[in-house]
This record gives C-alpha cells, structure tokens and sequence, in this order.
C-alpha cells in the first residue's frame, strides 16, 4: 500500500485527498458507509502520492467492490471543509462518473455487499438517484443531492463548508 495523501497540522486540523465515483443502474446510484457510521459516501477513497486520481478511484473499486470499473467524465472538483471525530477537515474532492461491471449485484434497497476495508467494515446499497432519496440520506456533501438528476456536463469547481451545520458536528 502506498501512501495516501492526508497531512494532520495543528491540533485537529487535517487535510486530504478523495477521489469518488457515482456508479449508476437502472435509476439508482451506488451508495455505501462504514458500519459504526450514522452516515453515507458515494465510494472512493484517498489518493495515494504518485497515482492519479482515475488511478486512485480504479484501485478502490477493486479493493471495495472486486470489480474493476470504468472511470469516466470528472464531474466535480470539491474544496470540501467539514467537522468529523473532533477534526476540522479541509479535503480536496474529486468525483467521477463510473462504470460498474454488470457482474456486480443489483437490487434496490437492501445492503447488496460487505467488505472489510482497513479498521472498516463497509457496506454498499442501491438508492434510488432521486433528490428526494439522497436528501432522506445523511450523505455528504450534501450539495450532490441537488444535482443528482442533472450531472454537470462539464466538471464544476465548488467550494462546500459544512463546518457550522449541526447535522455535522460528529464530535
């Protein structure tokens, strides 16, 4: 395992590097969270020094999932700032649109997959790609619940503060 790109500073302050991709099917979107947590990701993880961020996202597919996915279009570029175990986090988001192989399990609903990740048990379900079912979720960052049905045609650079919403303060 190389290693990923997370610089802790001052006292709980820390920086990091995600990549994410947005897999769809038959109207859904695949969704997952690690277990001890109230809230949901869209799957990816940290970059690691010397890949690139398709690289990054490839690599976490097959260790999550065990299928190798397709990476597409960058949809968003995120200078994401959140609250998380204490922490102030500034992290630096990439999300991609991808293609998951269709041997990887379908249904709506119920967790489709568990794997163990590091100190993670994760598991991963189908929503429905609908505003109104990822805001039913806890699912950071939130402004992707808005744009879930109308993907920007050309990436977006955003920068997203949660810092001072109380749903976020995990502390």
């Amino acid at each position: 395992m190389g290693h990923r790109i997370r610089i802790k500073t001052r006292p709980k302050l820390t920086f990091q590097m995600r990549v994410a991709g947005l897999g769809f099917r038959d109207g859904h979107v695949l969704v997952h969270r690690a277990v001890h947590e109230p809230f949901w990701t869209f799957p990816g993880g940290g970059a690691e020094i010397g890949e690139t961020s398709e690289q990054t996202l490839a690599r976490e597919m097959v260790e999550e999932l065990g299928v190798q996915v397709r990476v597409g279009r960058l949809l968003w570029m995120v200078e994401n700032f959140f609250r998380y175990e204490g922490r102030d986090w500034h992290e630096l988001g990439l999300y991609y649109l991808m293609e998951i192989p269709p041997s990887f399990p379908f249904a709506s609903g119920p967790i489709i997959h568990r794997v163990v990740d590091g100190d993670s048990e994760l598991e991963f379900k189908w929503v429905p790609a609908t505003t109104e079912s990822l805001k039913s979720l806890d699912i950071p960052p939130y402004f992707i619940a808005d744009e879930i049905e109308t993907l920007p045609e050309v990436p977006r650079h955003l920068v997203w503060d949660d810092r001072d919403l109380d749903a976020l303060h995990r502390l």
